[in-house]
């Protein structure tokens, strides 16, 4: 019987030893930063492109270009760092070990755990780090001493490996040599990390006491653990402007050569001339006009919007924009006049409804063969350029996003593809031979009528929708469409279109009772005219009282935010306050009644920004986000 018990122990202890999971430290602060060092410089040489924040609690940082996060020297962000990458740094420390490893590494693929290593440790040729489909499968490796890789050396991430969830703990010096690929975050104690030339870190390189040095290095804070998706802003409501593609509020727009375009173009001062109507998708306005003038109007509102926008990161060398310069859903200043050389990336994440807005507080200026690129997601549709002086877009280049310039002259030279829109409120508009195309717009312009506003909301258990238009000519009707799920639609009733309005018309369509069976419905318009031809609405979404949900008043919000919560049942939530960094900096739990519930919190201590708020529950709730002023 002993012999059987002594059997049945061991066995389980196999079994047990299989399935261990290791427990990721908690980096608290320090998970925004891609850099840090407790004490110690930090020194770049070349152009390195860096996503995350970069700071020293004692120490300089040179020799850095724009960087894609904030750069923080002995603040109260680096003291706040330096405590919580402390207690990373013990939590390691006293991880259970898992494994036992020599001090080579490469050609071998390892399983998660815990990987304790004694001596000086290098990496070579490829190592493999195989998640078996766990997504929260760990990997820690602890060395005794300090730590190299070689040149082009590599980790490789299989199975749904996350590079959030690599930990590399390093008592001394870190030497990266060229060309390797680093994935986790590296926390080395009381030593140096040198990054040399060509080094890609998906992580973090963190040192509690040692100088950081780089070279040409792509280095990014990873993503996949923090389950905060970046989305920007809120996008600023174009009104009228949205069918514009070339526009000046105040000022002669002229064509020279053969330019190609879809959507208006016209000015609300002076004379349009020089475009070929075969050649445009839309329509020109000669002179100004009723359509004109609502624009310009509306133009002013979206400018204000812009420019009042908190920004979260300032990129601190306008003259060097561009130059491979990675950007992820942001506010971003450049608080001087900007030179824009080479490609700019905006990287939405994964996130299609990312909104990027770029402002500059001086000129802004392109080099000839110039690109924005956009990756995983971005659309030219979300990206806004707020510029305070005069934009030159030079010959060939490749600009993308709707470039809104005040009180200042915009030229587009010859063979510039604009993927957006380029309207000025006050300023001379030229072009040359150009091709510019309204994005995300399913044909605006072709339709003989303008949207200036669409919007959705619920009365009791009926939707309310509500439009109202402007210069209607040969309209037909109005088809509302319904969707449970904001893509697939359905016809909910057509309501008649005036056919013919000078002047702006408003329109009311009311879905009765869909709120007793749905918790949420999304709307759009599909306009309709005479000739067969249609465009499609913004769409606008409808929440009902006694469903789950979340709105946020006032937004922005300068001192108190009230959370308004509608429950499906009564539970305890636990509701969070995020911001652009992933930091947790406001947590509660609240006992939810079934129906609305209110909560007041006072944000004025909030640094300016955007802030994301979620809550956790049996039952789902939508994230909400709010401006901080």
């Amino acid at each position: 019987m002993k012999t059987r018990t002594l059997l049945l122990i061991a066995g389980f202890a196999c079994i047990f030893s299989n399935h261990v999971i290791a427990q990721a430290p908690v980096l608290g602060s320090a998970e925004g930063f891609v850099l840090f060092t407790g004490t110690g410089a930090i020194t770049n040489t070349g152009i390195s492109h860096i996503t995350g924040n970069v700071g020293t609690n004692s120490g300089a940082i040179t020799d850095f270009g724009n960087v894609n996060g904030v750069m923080h020297t002995t603040d109260a962000a680096t003291l706040l760092c330096k405590a919580d990458l402390q207690l990373a740094y013990e939590q390691i420390n006293s991880a259970v070990q898992t494994n036992v490893h020599a001090p080579a590494l490469g050609n071998e693929t390892l399983n998660a755990g815990v990987y304790d290593i004694s001596g000086n440790t290098t990496l070579s040729n490829d190592l493999t780090l195989d998640a078996q489909n766990n997504p929260d499968a760990v990997f820690i490796f602890r060395m005794s001493a300090p730590f190299s890789a070689t040149a082009s050396s590599r980790i490789i991430l299989i199975n749904g490996a996350l590079a959030c969830r690599v930990f590399w703990k390093v008592e001394g010096a870190v030497n990266i040599a060229s060309l390797a690929t680093i994935r986790g975050t590296i926390i080395a104690n009381n030593g140096a990390i040198d990054l040399a030339s060509g080094v890609t870190l998906d992580g973090r390189a963190l040192s509690t006491t040692g100088a950081i040095t780089l070279n040409n290095t792509m280095a990014k804070v990873p993503s996949g653990c923090s389950g905060v998706v970046l989305a920007g802003p809120m996008a600023p409501f174009l009104a009228s402007t949205a069918c514009y593609v070339l526009f000046s509020g105040n000022g002669a727009m002229t064509n020279a050569g053969t330019s190609f375009a879809t959507g208006d173009i016209g000015t609300n001062v002076g004379i349009t001339g020089g475009f070929a109507p075969l050649n445009v998708t839309g329509k020109i306005h000669p002179i100004p006009d009723v359509s004109t003038a609502q624009c310009a109007s509306d133009l002013l509102t979206v400018y204000n919007y812009l420019n009042l926008l908190p920004h979260d990161i300032e990129l601190l060398f306008p003259a060097q924009f561009g130059n491979d310069l990675v950007l992820t859903p942001h506010t971003y200043l450049l608080n001087a006049a900007t030179s824009f050389n080479g490609n700019l990336y905006l990287n939405a994440e994964q996130n299609t409804d990312a909104i990027f807005v770029i402002k500059i507080n001086g000129a802004l200026s392109t080099g000839t063969f110039s690109s924005v690129i956009l990756m995983n997601g971005a659309q030219a549709k979300n990206v806004y350029w707020k510029v305070d002086g005069a934009t030159t877009i030079n010959d060939f280049s490749v600009f993308k996003g709707t470039l809104i310039s005040n009180n200042a002259a915009i030229s587009i030279n010859t063979g510039v593809n604009l993927q957006g829109r380029a309207l000025t409120t006050n300023g001379a508009f030229s072009t040359a031979a150009i091709n510019a195309n309204i994005p995300g717009l399913a044909a605006c312009s072709l339709l003989p009528l303008r949207l200036l506003k669409f919007t959705g909301n619920r009365q009791g258990y009926d939707a309310l929708l509500n439009w109202k238009t402007s210069g209607e000519s040969n309209t037909s009707a109005f088809d509302i469409e319904q969707s449970t799920d904001g893509t697939n639609f359905n016809i909910a009733g057509t309501v008649t279109a005036a056919g013919s309005s000078s002047g702006e018309k408003d329109y009311a369509f009311r879905v009765k009772n869909i709120g007793l069976s749905n918790d949420i419905l999304f709307y759009r318009l599909n306009m309709k005219d005479n000739d067969a031809r249609s465009s499609y609405s913004n769409v606008v979404k409808v929440v009902f009282p006694g469903k789950t949900s979340l709105q946020v008043s006032p937004n922005p919000v300068s001192q108190t935010i009230t959370l308004s919560i509608a429950s499906k049942k009564a539970e305890t939530a636990y509701i969070q306050m995020i911001d652009v960094a992933g930091r947790v900096v406001f947590s509660t739990n609240k006992k939810l009644l079934a129906g609305t519930n209110s909560l007041q919190e006072n944000v004025q201590s909030f640094a300016p920004g955007l802030y994301t708020i979620k809550i956790t529950a049996t039952q789902a709730f939508e994230n909400q986000q709010f401006i901080k002023n």
